[in-house]
């Protein structure tokens, strides 16, 4: 994919950039202001859409400076048939109100290519070595 289309949808609204050129994720921009409150999740509109195409999705994810302040992304897969506004949610987890003001980076959007396989039910999965240990079957 070489080219993300991106309507505004709000004149107020900023377009996502990268600020370094070779960084993996477009930043996205809260486009209100709100007091995010201790323990407090909310979806942040960004005043834009997108138009992925077929064969990639957009993946919403934490920036570094977000999570310093204790604030996760959630929720966040744009499928490329989607064409409405991009919302982020972000739940604070830290013990503060955190300020949340409009043109403020909150989020990134990385761009990828995904596998579409078909599905098929089976009555047993092939043997592997791990098996069916999961959640810290392989150790600390």
């Amino acid at each position: 994919m070489k080219t993300l289309h991106i309507q505004k949808l709000d004149p107020a609204a900023k377009v996502p950039s990268r600020a370094y050129e070779h960084d993996a994720g477009l930043d996205l921009h809260s486009l209100e202001r709100h007091a995010l409150q201790p323990g407090e999740g909310r979806i942040f509109k960004t005043g834009i859409a997108i138009e992925i195409d077929p064969g990639f999705v957009g993946l919403v994810w934490d920036r570094s400076s977000m999570g310093k302040r204790g604030i996760k992304t959630l929720g966040g897969v744009i499928d490329s048939g989607y064409r409405g506004e991009v919302g982020v949610i972000l739940w604070n987890l830290s013990k503060e109100v955190q300020e949340i003001m409009a043109g403020d980076k909150i989020a990134q959007l990385l761009i990828q290519p995904i596998a579409t396989p078909q599905t098929r039910e089976v009555e047993l999965l092939s043997s592997s070595e791990r098996g069916t240990g999961g959640f810290g079957s392989s150790g600390k």
